[in-house]
């Protein structure tokens, strides 16, 4: 009888759990559906239309705009120089925030003054950085010019932004600058997560500084890695304000990327049908790389 109780009890308080958790999530699960699925959604379904965005007048074109996008140069180009701002945002961003929070780390509090400094860019916004280096990198008395003028002795112009493939890299260049700081944060929170006895435990079996960080301290922060190039893989691929704001997709495409693209075919050129079909093919190639890269980079979650 008492075993009986007992169950029915649980029943009831798992009934009751199920009731909460499902009041909580309503709310959540309509914003979602609202702000992120039905989006989606609707990219897909305009992509079959032609449409400049405005008139209610709609053609059904089918897979017309999907079929052109496969074809598209500027597209693919596109996404080519997507990849390379994948790449080197993962190999900069990664890296230099992992140093930067193993300094902070071992310097304990008397570092705290740095961590404020360096996570000032972050603060920023994209487009106040965009505006700062576009003025910074200007041929005509900015900084890079002016000093290059000082070395040389005599009038030196150099420019970054308005030549091939210059550009590109020194967007990318701006983006490390501006992204590292939150990946710093990243690894100081994950460092904060290692238990301080097993570095107390290394000192004691003779390691160094080092050999601690290379052989504990990087192993356990596996996850940490992952999590941290999975978002930089991700957001690089989706990269837009900056680079807007920098060079527009210039000088001659050379740093246009997926999503500038989008922008000048649906709301420069008015052709929303097809500039829906290089969002939703966006988002697809987005979704693919996400999957392989986490299926291909496996860590140890446990030790």
């Amino acid at each position: 009888m008492k075993n009986e109780n007992n169950i029915g009890l649980a029943k009831a308080r798992a009934k009751s759990t199920a009731k909460a958790a499902t009041v909580f999530l309503i709310p959540a699960l309509l914003l979602i559906t609202i702000y992120i699925i039905y989006p989606v959604i609707d990219t897909f379904v305009i992509s079959g239309y032609k449409w400049n965005g405005i008139s209610s007048d709609r053609i059904f074109i089918g897979t017309e705009n999907w079929v052109s996008l496969f074809k598209d140069e500027m597209f693919w180009k596109s996404f080519k120089h997507n990849l390379i701002v994948m790449v080197f945002s993962i190999l900069l961003q990664i890296p230099m925030g992992m140093l930067l929070a193993t300094f902070l780390d071992a310097g304990g509090k008397k570092f705290n003054i740095f961590k404020i400094i360096w996570f000032l860019p972050y603060l920023m916004s994209s487009v106040a950085i965009a505006f700062l280096f576009v003025y910074a990198l200007a041929t005509n008395g900015g900084i890079v010019s002016s000093l290059a003028t000082l070395i040389m002795g005599k009038k030196t112009t150099i420019d970054l932004l308005g030549t091939a493939p210059n550009a590109l890299y020194t967007v990318i260049g701006v983006m490390a600058w501006q992204f590292t700081p939150f990946y710093m944060v990243y690894f100081i929170a994950g460092y904060g997560n290692i238990d301080t006895s097993i570095y107390e435990a290394a000192i004691i079996d003779g390691a160094t500084r080092w050999q601690y960080i290379k052989h504990i301290a990087i192993p356990l922060l596996g996850p940490i890695f992952k999590t941290a190039c999975t978002m930089s893989l991700i957001g690089s691929l989706k990269y837009f304000d900056m680079i807007w704001n920098m060079t527009q997709g210039g000088p001659a495409g050379s740093t246009e990327l997926m999503a500038t693209y989008m922008y000048k075919l649906s709301f420069q050129q008015f052709n929303m049908g097809y500039g829906s079909a290089v969002a939703a093919g966006m988002f697809l190639l987005i979704t693919a790389i996400a999957l392989i890269f986490n299926k291909v980079f496996k860590v140890k979650e446990e030790y």
